[in-house]
């Protein structure tokens, strides 16, 4: 069931703390109270601020997740008054491509939360684009304490 709505790159820019070329996300296409589902296009901006030599390698679809996470945790009140988070575990990360600049289409960034607790938060994530499954693994997202 999704009881999250679709929200512009705007909108999520208010929502998480991620400014400028770090927002990374362009869209969320839905969500509910343990998973969200949003696109990104700033794979293929050549100021994409993650790129290294002018490549975005696969890795940073990390970061991409992380930025679906935080937005899940926001929208869906996990915490009930907003804390910063910082990855802390990515733990089976693989992919299918080395580099996410050469991706034609626009990227589908999921996360299911796996588990909240009031000192980390714990997703699987899967990071799609051109009809093939690129990134995938877990990440933990430490809370700083209040």
């Amino acid at each position: 069931m999704s009881n999250i709505p679709p929200m512009t790159k705007d909108e999520i820019a208010r929502a998480i703390p991620h400014a400028g070329a770090m927002n990374l996300l362009e869209s969320v296409t839905g969500g509910g109270s343990d998973w969200i589902s949003c696109t990104a296009v700033s794979h293929r901006d050549p100021a994409n601020p993650l790129r290294h030599d002018g490549r975005l390698p696969a890795s940073a679809g990390a970061e991409y997740a992380s930025q679906a996470i935080a937005l899940h945790a926001q929208l869906t009140g996990i915490e009930k008054e907003p804390r910063r988070g910082f990855l802390a575990v990515i733990n089976n990360l693989s992919w299918t491509r080395d580099r996410l600049d050469g991706v034609a289409g626009d990227l589908e960034v999921r996360a299911e939360q796996l588990a909240a607790t009031g000192a980390a938060l714990q997703y699987a994530i899967t990071i799609i684009g051109d009809g093939q499954i690129l990134v995938m693994g877990e990440l933990m997202v430490a809370l700083e304490r209040t």
